[in-house]
């Protein structure tokens, strides 16, 4: 099978494409529908790829592309997610899902839940969901790709962000992304406690 590999992280995934005898082109640049039928691609997979796949692309390989996601889905769609499941005290796991047109909205492959303990950091932390992640596909890819993995609709309202949302946080962060999640999760109980008060003092 080809499989074209959206992903700074290409590496990491190298080795359940090998072990199912793939051949896998990576690319980290927006991708257009030409390319994909030039190279003869039979499938699509996203990791941390940083642009947005066209509604066309998608169209083309509905049912074909998937995507790995740091979060517990439906919650912390979009930019972030591992801030935010600290930050708004949210379900933390990881997600792999078919990729539609909104923003990781797609019916759910498969999905982990994650228990952090004490100590961890924003750096630390990510590095648990990337590893988690990528266990998670290496389990799945064989399903995945031959189309026998079952698919489920996400359940919830959940919660999105973008990049935008968090830039007045992340700037107050002590320590950047070694910043302790007790501090962040800290950080979210006073602005939601603050909110409170407003909005009380409205009514």
């Amino acid at each position: 099978m080809r499989v074209l590999l959206l992903s700074p992280y290409a590496e990491r995934l190298e080795a359940a494409f090998a072990f199912a005898g793939d051949r896998v082109r990576a690319c980290e640049e927006p991708i257009g529908l030409d390319a994909l039928a030039a190279d003869e691609i039979d499938f699509i997979v996203s990791y941390g790829y940083r642009h947005i796949i066209g509604a066309d692309v998608v169209e083309a390989w509905a049912d074909r592309t998937v995507n790995l996601h740091i979060s517990l889905l439906p919650w912390n769609r979009g930019s972030d997610p591992n801030f935010w499941s600290f930050f708004e005290d949210t379900p933390k796991g990881v997600s792999i899902h078919r990729v539609d047109r909104g923003l990781d909205t797609g019916p759910l492959l498969a999905q982990s839940l994650i228990l952090f303990g004490r100590g961890e950091t924003l750096a630390s932390a990510h590095a648990q969901l990337r590893e988690a992640v990528e266990a998670l596909f290496a389990q799945s890819w064989p399903e995945i790709r031959r189309g026998g993995q079952p698919a489920r609709a996400q359940r919830g309202r959940g919660s999105c962000h973008r990049r935008r949302d968090a830039e007045p946080f992340l700037a107050q962060l002590p320590l950047g992304w070694e910043t302790p999640v007790e501090v962040v999760e800290r950080m979210g109980r006073r602005y939601r406690a603050r909110g409170k008060a407003m909005m009380e003092a409205i009514t």
